[in-house]
């Protein structure tokens, strides 16, 4: 039995047994079977471009279709009480965001993988996670990537108290250090109640903000959000007695583009993805010669690499 594990074999169905090895287990706590009726109580509770071809190099793919990883989970989670309507809450690294955090995975997030549709925030998440685990934990580049959860700041919470998204921002930038030297802090923002995700990168030593939009357009659009933004890199300054040396420059970057309407939440995860592995603090205003445009092929990338996490992390 172990020898077909990760295989597609003709195999009865009553010989099957998925948890037959005991991989180590994950530092993370995963609650199996939460009931749908109660999450949101739960919910109130080197090179790094190598390691990435190197942890996607044994996912076969075609674009276009369905990998063999993500037919597998695809059929876990099929066989699981998910599709009954039980949760995940699983807890991340607290160097994810900078503080303690967990997630809700359910039904309904494990499907905007398999059928490619928008992603929501714990895809989103779920997937920080993967490239803080993969890329970044135990090396120097976490002291050159940061990430800002977006369940604390988006349109709707700025809506509702700008104030105390501000102070939110603020305490994120003050947890990571004195952040004198380079160094990015990805935002991954959504106009609200499920909308347009976007990227927003700020350099803080260098009072510099990146602004990647899969749709073209720029910061103008959601003004209160490069308000609060800009509120919080002045306070976070000034509690620092750092001095103003200059204006916030806010760089609009011409990046890859969607050609449908469901992409945006992919096209920001992999702007991250190739920021981090190509090691890039500074931004190019015409995006990196090495990405100028994204295939299916390249979001597919994606999805088996967090197919494959999810997996490895007994998530499921």
């Amino acid at each position: 039995m172990r020898d077909a594990v990760g295989s597609f074999v003709g195999w009865p169905s009553d010989l099957i047994f998925p948890d037959a090895e005991t991989p180590t287990r994950p530092t993370h706590k995963v609650g199996k079977g939460i009931s749908r009726r109660i999450e949101s109580v739960a919910s109130q509770k080197e090179v790094p471009g190598r390691k990435l071809k190197s942890a996607a190099k044994d996912i076969p793919t075609t674009s276009g279709t369905k990998s063999q990883i993500m037919m597998r989970l695809e059929k876990m989670v099929d066989e699981s009480d998910i599709m009954h309507g039980a949760i995940r809450s699983i807890d991340f690294d607290e160097g994810v965001f900078g503080a303690a955090h967990f997630e809700i995975i359910a039904k309904e997030d494990m499907q905007q993988l398999f059928e490619h549709d928008e992603l929501g925030i714990a895809v989103i998440h779920t997937y920080i996670w993967y490239m803080y685990v993969t890329l970044m934990r135990g090396t120097e580049l976490c002291n050159r990537f940061n990430f800002i959860a977006a369940s604390r700041i988006n349109a709707t919470l700025i809506t509702k108290n700008p104030t105390s998204v501000k102070n939110d921002l603020v305490d994120r930038f003050m947890a990571a250090g004195d952040n004198t030297t380079p160094s990015l802090y990805f935002l991954p923002f959504n106009s609200g109640n499920g909308g347009h995700w976007v990227l927003v990168a700020m350099d803080l030593s260098r009072l510099i903000v990146y602004y990647l939009d899969s749709l073209s357009d720029d910061w103008s659009k959601y003004p209160s959000m490069k308000k609060t933004i800009d509120a919080a890199i002045i306070k976070f300054r000034s509690k620092k007695n750092y001095r103003n040396r200059k204006d916030i420059t806010w760089v609009r970057v011409q990046c890859p583009q969607q050609n449908n309407s469901v992409d945006c939440g992919f096209f920001v995860l992999r702007f991250m993805r190739d920021i981090i592995a190509l090691n890039r603090i500074d931004i190019p205003k015409m995006y990196f010669e090495e990405y100028k445009s994204y295939s299916r092929a390249h979001l597919d990338e994606m999805k088996d690499e967090l197919c494959q996490f999810i997996v490895d992390q007994r998530i499921i």
